[in-house]
C-alpha cells in the first residue's frame, strides 16, 4: 500500500510503500521529546516529493541516524540510516501519515536508554 505524509505546514512531503503492521515507541533520550511513533522501511521505499534540501536533518551521538525535520513548523517527519546489516533504512514518523488510524495499530515499546 502507498502513503503519503507531510509536516504540520506542508513543506516537507513523502510517499511511503508498504505494510503498517506496527510502530515503535522508542525512550531514547530525542525519541521521547519528540514523541513520534516509527515505522521502519526499506528506504528504497521511502520518497520525498519535496526537495531534499527543504528538510533540515539532526544527528547526534554517533550521528548514525539523520533525524529528518521541517525548518518551518519543526515536525519531525522522517529518519533515515542503515540496519544492522548495513542497508539503508528510512523510518517514518506515523503521526505525520495522511489518514492512518493509529488506534489500529500494535505499538513496540524500545528500549533506546539501554542503548
Amino acid at each position: 500500500m502507498k502513503y503519503t505524509g507531510s509536516c504540520h505546514c506542508g513543506r516537507i512531503r513523502f510517499e511511503a510503500e508498504g505494510e503498517i503492521d506496527q510502530g515503535m515507541s522508542c525512550n531514547c533520550s530525542i525519541c521521547s521529546r519528540k514523541g513520534s511513533l516509527l515505522w521502519f522501511l526499506p528506504r528504497s521505499s521511502f520518497r520525498l516529493l519535496t526537495p531534499e534540501d527543504a528538510a533540515s536533518t539532526y544527528t547526534f551521538n554517533k550521528h548514525i541516524i539523520k533525524h529528518r525535520f521541517c525548518p518551518n513548523c519543526g515536525i519531525h517527519t522522517h529518519g533515515e540510516g542503515k540496519d544492522r546489516s548495513g542497508n539503508p533504512i528510512g523510518a517514518v514518523n506515523l503521526r505525520c501519515v495522511e489518514k492512518l488510524d493509529l488506534k489500529k495499530l500494535k505499538i513496540v515499546e524500545f528500549d533506546g536508554r539501554a542503548l
